[in-house]
């Protein structure tokens, strides 16, 4: 087994993972204030990400991958909005159950994700750079 090619593999499989995450996210940000088009019907629900362990089958690399996208089943908010055409019979509107805070914090953390596979990805560039010029 190439040990730098599965240094490559699995820096590799965690950035696509953080790249996913970061679309959710993305998603999650865009619909925050996304209501239904009906009066009492459901609005955007955010998404969520989960991640497990897998197998490079070409180098035996153990790799990251999404295991699941789901919908966050937590409660809308309510706002008071009576001439909104999603309001309800009393007056309120669902809103999404996406908190922006919440949200900005799992952008950061992909993007720090993404950046710490991206900088083992050119260790690893960098090491095979080294090993061919000593072959020279």
């Amino acid at each position: 087994m190439d040990a730098l090619k599965s240094i490559s593999s699995t820096a590799a499989s965690g950035m696509r993972a953080q790249a996913e995450r970061l679309r959710v996210v993305s998603e999650n940000v865009a619909n925050a204030s996304t209501t239904a088009e009906q009066a009492g019907g459901d609005p955007y629900r955010r998404k969520t990400i989960s991640f497990g362990a897998g197998t490079d089958e070409a180098t035996g690399a153990a790799i990251v991958e999404v295991s699941e996208i789901a919908k966050d089943m937590g409660d809308f908010k309510l706002r008071y909005d009576p001439s909104h055409p999603a309001a309800d019979d009393n007056g309120y509107v669902k809103m999404p159950n996406v908190n922006p805070l919440i949200e900005m914090s799992n952008m950061r953390e992909a993007a720090r994700g993404y950046e710490a596979n991206l900088s083992m990805m050119e260790r690893a560039r960098e090491m095979r750079s080294q090993l061919l010029n000593l072959l020279e």
